[in-house]
């Protein structure tokens, strides 16, 4: 039988790279296809065209950060095409009224002075990346070269798309295919208590916390996330 192909899906400020890890070592084994989200402004659209690029009518769905937001809505536009669900540092609420008051005045800053771009990347990475990778100057010129990458303008979307994001508990329960939840015991971003809610929300999910891990986990601790992910894929069909 031939194995499920992989769609991974990116988060804020992140590209294909932030997936790099797991398409290196899963890809031997099956096709490993990493959606381009940038281009659209709401996650309705950015499921909608990361279907339209999926690797066949089924496959395996994973999704990181916004990318998350993004996969619980291609769930729910094509449940029949998705065999098996992983939900990494993500979370299945609304965005919060203090959350979308920051988005907004970073979206202002970047607006009024794209140079300003810089500084506000900066800013994340206290919030995205474990204590004890402050000096780790490879994930951070990574994590800076994607942000680069995106630009102001995909920022700017996918801001706006996060901000309008709806509320996809009401629709957890009916989840029926394999389902992976992850994320790091320290993330600030989308802290362990969303990944909680969710796996005890979704029937027979399985919960893996990464320990001394931030909000980056495919790049903090890519060996553990591919493990999981492994093993993940061995129960989907």
């Amino acid at each position: 039988m031939t194995p499920l192909p992989l769609l991974a899906i990116p988060g804020l400020m992140n590209d294909e790279r932030v997936w790099k890890h797991q398409q290196e070592a899963l890809a031997p084994d099956r096709e490993v296809c990493i959606a381009d989200i940038t281009a659209y402004g709401s996650v309705h659209e950015m499921a909608s065209a990361a279907l339209a690029s999926a690797p066949g009518p089924r496959f395996a769905l994973a999704g990181f950060s916004l990318g998350g937001y993004v996969a619980l809505e291609m769930l729910r536009q094509a449940p029949d095409r998705i065999a098996a669900l992983a939900l990494v540092d993500t979370g299945a609420r609304a965005d919060t009224p203090e959350s979308t008051d920051m988005r907004r005045r970073m979206v202002a800053a970047v607006g009024a002075a794209p140079a300003n771009f810089g500084a506000v990347t900066a800013a994340f990475l206290p919030r995205v990346i474990h204590p004890s990778r402050a000096h780790d100057d490879e994930l951070i010129d990574l994590f800076t070269d994607m942000a680069r990458a995106v630009g102001v303008e995909g920022f700017v979307r996918q801001q706006q798309a996060a901000m309008l994001r709806i509320d996809s508990r009401p629709t957890l329960p009916d989840i029926r295919c394999p389902v992976l939840v992850m994320c790091g015991r320290e993330d600030l971003t989308t802290p362990l208590a969303l990944s909680e809610e969710m796996a005890a929300m979704i029937p027979g999910a399985r919960l893996v916390v990464i320990e001394t891990c931030g909000h980056m986990a495919p790049l903090e601790r890519p060996d553990e996330v591919t493990q999981a992910m492994v093993d993940w894929l061995g129960r989907a069909q």
